[in-house]
């Protein structure tokens, strides 16, 4: 471990690099207070705070009496959850298709600096791709990547596994923030949507992993083609079956 960090943020990267890794799947256990305190030599009481914050930020789910478990990241979904559009495409029984404009290795300037919290100049990857659903373009994603968070970035094949696939593959996603907004899209966007006297939807996004911002993307959508939506039901009140609502999508007008 290294001796520069506290003992119980050392203990909760090696946990955190288990997971990430790929050796701790979801629903997996993780060791005990008293199997970390033997294996890595801590006391109880780092053991304890360790895994207390790893529940907080959500990256283990602690149950009574049972142990503790790392956190399935993809069993909830709302409006603002950060999606694969790739599954978004296959769960409508639709084709995913994806082609690569640009990918780059960049020095982050202005508000990508601002947004990624690192100093002008840091290094970030630069990715643009078009994403297509059945063959007619859905989605334009422009996002730049941390080039520390994920190095091997720019070597992936991301015509058959999308960016967000990748990335939550190689660390857990811990927190995200967006923004959607309508926007007149300017003629680089209108040419690889292919779309003309349009609006656009824009989604604005930011992902956080092990505690700090580690992508920013704008993600463009043609407004005739594209749509969120969710469901939410207030806590502790059980979601009504989708039998009993009139669904929106059915409503037009």
């Amino acid at each position: 471990m290294n001796a520069a960090k506290p003992r119980y943020q050392q203990l909760k990267d090696l946990i955190i690099g288990r997971i990430s890794s790929g050796e701790l799947k979801p629903s997996d256990r993780v060791p005990s207070e008293n199997e970390l305190v033997e294996s890595e030599s801590v006391s109880r009481m780092t053991a304890n705070r360790a895994l207390r914050e790893l529940d907080d930020e959500g990256y283990v789910e602690r149950v009574a009496g049972r142990g503790t478990f790392v956190s399935d990241f993809r069993s909830q979904s709302h409006l603002l959850e950060v999606h694969n559009i790739a599954d978004e495409i296959a769960l409508r029984g639709h084709m995913h298709s994806c082609k690569v404009i640009r990918r780059s290795l960049q020095h982050a300037r202005g508000e990508v600096a601002k947004a990624l919290h690192v100093a002008q100049g840091t290094d970030v990857f630069h990715l643009l791709l078009v994403h297509f659903e059945n063959d007619v373009a859905i989605q334009l994603e422009d996002r730049h990547v941390l080039a520390s968070f994920a190095p091997d970035c720019l070597e992936q094949d991301f015509e058959s596994t999308t960016p967000s696939a990748y990335l939550t593959a190689i660390a857990p996603l811990q927190e995200a923030e967006q923004v959607v907004r309508a926007s007149v899209p300017n003629a680089a966007v209108k040419k690889h949507l292919n779309i003309d006297d349009e609006a656009s939807l824009v989604v604005i996004r930011r992902t956080w992993s092990d505690g700090r911002p580690v992508t920013f993307a704008r993600l463009h959508h043609p407004g005739s083609r594209y749509e969120l939506t969710g469901h939410y039901a207030p806590p502790g009140k059980a979601r009504t079956t989708l039998a009993e609502v009139v669904q929106l999508e059915e409503l037009r007008q």
